[in-house]
């Protein structure tokens, strides 16, 4: 017990007999100092005696469309762990190939009395989806936020990457290494992000290095799955098309580019260069460490849960978009352009 009071003594920077005073619900101790020693416990891993634990809130749900994408989980990890801090206890939904589809997880969680729910990458990001469920949704008053994707049809706070300003990023970097003929890889042309980096890709490409629209669409832009299969099939086709560069829509997709330039007898980057777009967890560790557009996950999920909260305490936040600018991040997997190399 000593042991333990010292240690979080240490790590509050207060003294043991302060720590006592809190563990034992005594007072005299400043609200700011008795938060400090109560943030110690948490951090050195030992349980809140009962009477000082924080009764929650409610729930809150957050649905996810998989795990297998590290965006995912890291979303998940950033948005839980601000609900705990406001004293919410949230509730990981995640739909799965032959599972639970978003609407069942919906009325699972209301049928538990959720407080409100987060939605990441969910139907709102379908632009052939019926938007009415959300409706519906916040007729049973139900407060909501929605993360990647956008509708106007739909009356609630939106949190969104700036997905045209991470194509710029990208094509920026590699035109400055020499790069002209730079392909696209990316999901279903249905989803607005989809659409936003399509945008963002034509308009720098064309101002860069003024290629047509329809020369870029056409022969730069190449859809597939959000997967790693996905990027391999999506890069095996631009590089087939003599492309030297491939932006990715996703970092799975990008390491399934890397493997589709290997499988062509190809070095990643001395013969193709390829960038990423999230920043998952662990892709710095990759071989080579992979160049990639970070998406904001930690400001992202805070505003997420921000605004939720706001919501749920009658104060709701403009019925608006909130964008969060992504950066770029360059590690080994791009390099200058193979015929820039050779020149004098």
């Amino acid at each position: 017990m000593t042991t333990r009071l010292a240690d979080i003594a240490a790590q509050a920077g207060v003294s043991e007999a302060t720590v006592s005073r809190v563990l034992n619900g005594k007072p005299g101790v400043a609200a700011t100092t008795r938060q400090s020693v109560l943030a110690a416990l948490d951090v050195l891993g030992y349980e809140r005696p009962v009477r000082l634990r924080q009764r929650s809130e409610g729930l809150v749900g957050l649905i996810t469309p998989e795990l297998e994408n590290p965006i995912f989980p890291a979303l998940a990890q950033v948005i839980g762990q601000a609900l705990t801090r406001q004293g919410y206890t949230p509730v990981l939904a995640t739909q799965t190939p032959g599972g639970s589809t978003e609407d069942e997880l919906t009325e699972m969680l209301v049928d538990r009395g959720v407080a409100g729910i987060i939605y990441v990458s969910g139907l709102h990001a379908d632009t052939t989806a019926d938007m009415q469920r959300y409706e519906r949704l916040r007729a049973q008053g139900v407060p909501f936020v929605l993360v990647d994707g956008f509708s106007p049809k739909v009356q609630a706070p939106f949190i969104s990457p700036d997905d045209r300003a991470a194509m710029t990023l990208a094509v920026t970097h590699l035109v400055s290494l020499g790069h002209t003929r730079i392909g696209l890889a990316l999901g279903p042309k249905r989803f607005v992000p989809v659409q936003r980096k399509i945008e963002g890709f034509v308009r720098t490409m064309q101002d860069q290095l003024g290629l047509s629209p329809d020369v870029i669409e056409n022969e730069l832009v190449q859809h597939s799955l959000y997967t790693l299969e996905g990027g391999q099939a999506a890069a095996t086709a631009l590089i087939d098309r003599s492309c030297t560069a491939v932006v990715c829509a996703s970092d799975m997709m990008a390491l399934g580019a890397i493997r589709a330039a290997r499988q062509r007898g190809l070095e990643v980057p001395t013969d193709v260069s390829v960038v990423g777009f999230d920043d998952s967890p662990l892709i710095a560790f990759t071989d080579p460490p992979l160049t990639t557009v970070r998406k904001p996950v930690p400001a992202m999920g805070q505003a997420a849960v921000r605004t939720l909260l706001e919501e749920i305490g009658g104060t709701p936040a403009p019925h608006s978009e909130f964008v969060f600018m992504p950066e770029l991040v360059v590690r080994g997997s791009t390099a200058s352009a193979p015929g820039e190399r050779v020149r004098p």
